[in-house]
């Protein structure tokens, strides 16, 4: 009897140790990433100035002509302005050049 209740009582310590191990690589191959992505795209909008050039992510390519609290001011080409949410925004466009060009 008592052999039966070592038996049970290691699988089941195995069986914990196995979920365990799956939570940390799920850990370090899913939630840090993305939370490491978020967080230089915070650090992207946070830091946009007059100026700059910026892609949207519909794609649209424009300049930054004015910086409000969640927007700004895009001058598109043509002399277009728009305005659009610090949200829209994805990359800067020497980011996108340079990404297309690898």
């Amino acid at each position: 009897m008592n052999v039966m209740l070592l038996q049970s009582g290691g699988g089941s310590m195995q069986s914990l140790l196995m979920i365990l191990g799956m939570v940390v690589v799920f850990y370090f191959f899913m939630i840090r990433p993305q939370m490491k992505k978020q967080k230089e795209a915070k650090k992207f909008r946070e830091g946009l100035t007059k100026g700059d050039k910026v892609v949207t992510i519909g794609g649209i390519h424009g300049k930054i002509l004015e910086v409000a609290e969640s927007s700004v001011l895009l001058e598109c080409e043509g002399s277009t302005k728009l305005r659009v949410e610090k949200s829209a925004l994805s990359s800067g466009a020497q980011d996108t050049l340079a990404a297309t060009a690898k």
